[in-house]
């Protein structure tokens, strides 16, 4: 089985993941990997499956080492988006080709480089005892970039429920914005996504008299909920915005009156939010829309992603001074970009993203610098053995 080789360092370590084709949700022997490499170690791992909630079946795993102490969580996915069109690639997405420095395939930086980094971390702590101090745990999940239903949340569930306390927490993504270790990422945006449907009348465009049409309603909702400023930005935060992603009335006949159309939008709001007052605002604005006869819905399409910010802790500044070490760079404390499990996890302890520069994920060619690799490497075991 490749990754039972706990000696190897990071690089051959995400070469062995990369190996491994597990685009959510699918396992793909990923896990199997995680797992032979932590036992070794001490690891006590426990493999977790959950499905439900009108989600696909979910492998996940928990890993713990130590009895006493502080607890330290690592959290990370180890699942991909699809590579696309294969032919496209330089390097095959899965093959882990190491070519000009760098390892390239489908997850190099999202983020099977976060979880090969932080095991081989571990390795060298363990190996210098620093790691008996106290108590490390992974929680890894194969479902962070699509439905995230029966992944992270479910899993910290259980584990709560067995009695883990946990007091900070790391995640693995990609965090840096240029350079390795000039960001990290204390706090996230909250997001939420609908679909608004407006329902009108079919029929012929020389007789307008006799159809509703949706379409004028479905643009002018389109624009005012654009144009509609949510707020000026926070402490912490950028402002909170709404993006329109997509009008679709599913017509091909020019002269012909559609009977319905769709509009898909997401609003990324930060910590003026909650759950609650986000749905109040949409509603409010749509209401504020003439519906010229038409009939207007609009749902929720999954579920929403609360804002969160961690505050600033010594943990934060161990961590913070273990970057500048290995670095010579100081990160700054951000809160930019999407969203991530950690927002599941700042339900149980604080939490902070600390990982690499995540230029090329999601993209054609995804690849990530050997260098980097054994520098993040390095951040995670000095951020362990000050931490403990």
């Amino acid at each position: 089985m490749p990754g039972t080789n706990n000696s190897g360092g990071p690089a051959a370590l995400l070469k062995d993941l990369i190996r491994c084709p597990s685009v959510t949700p699918k396992d793909a022997g990923v896990l199997d990997v995680v797992e032979a490499f932590l036992t070794p170690l001490g690891f006590t791992c426990t493999r977790l499956v959950f499905e439900g909630d009108n989600s696909y079946p979910v492998a996940n795993l928990f890993a713990t080492r130590g009895n006493s102490g502080r607890h330290l969580l690592f959290g990370g996915h180890t699942d991909v988006v699809p590579p696309g069109n294969e032919a496209h690639w330089s390097h095959p997405p899965f093959a882990a080709e190491e070519a000009e420095g760098m390892i390239w395939g489908r997850g190099a930086v999202d983020m099977k480089s976060g979880v090969a980094c932080f095991c081989a971390a571990l390795a060298e702590v363990v190996r210098s005892g620093d790691a008996d101090k106290g108590i490390i745990s992974l929680v890894i999940t194969n479902d962070e970039e699509a439905d995230a239903i029966n992944g992270t949340v479910k899993a910290l569930k259980w584990a709560a429920e067995q009695g883990h306390r946990f007091d900070f927490s790391v995640v693995g993504e990609p965090s840096s914005a240029e350079t390795l270790g000039d960001s990290m990422k204390i706090g996230r945006r909250g997001s939420i996504s609908g679909k608004i449907t407006v329902k009108g009348k079919q029929g012929h465009s020389a007789y307008p008299d006799r159809a509703i049409n949706p379409v004028p309603v479905l643009a002018a909702l389109a624009g005012h909920l654009s144009k509609t400023p949510l707020d000026e930005g926070s402490e912490n935060f950028q402002a909170s915005n709404l993006e329109v992603t997509s009008i679709d009335v599913g017509n091909v006949a020019s002269n012909v009156i559609p009977a319905q159309g769709t509009a898909m939008f997401n609003i990324r709001f930060n910590d003026k939010w909650d759950p609650h007052s986000i749905r109040e605002w949409i509603e409010k604005r749509i209401g504020e829309v003439d519906t010229g006869g038409t009939k207007v819905e609009w749902s929720q399409v999954a579920a929403v992603a609360r804002s969160f910010v961690s505050p600033v802790s010594e943990d934060i500044e161990t961590l913070r001074e273990a970057v500048h070490k290995v670095t010579g760079i100081m990160p700054e404390m951000a809160t930019f970009g999407g969203t991530s499990d950690a927002r599941f996890i700042a339900d149980y302890c604080p939490v902070v993203e600390c990982g690499l520069v995540g230029t090329t994920m999601h993209q054609v060619d995804e690849r990530v610098e050997i260098m980097q690799l054994e520098q993040l490497t390095k951040i995670y075991a000095q951020f362990l053995r000050n931490f403990f």
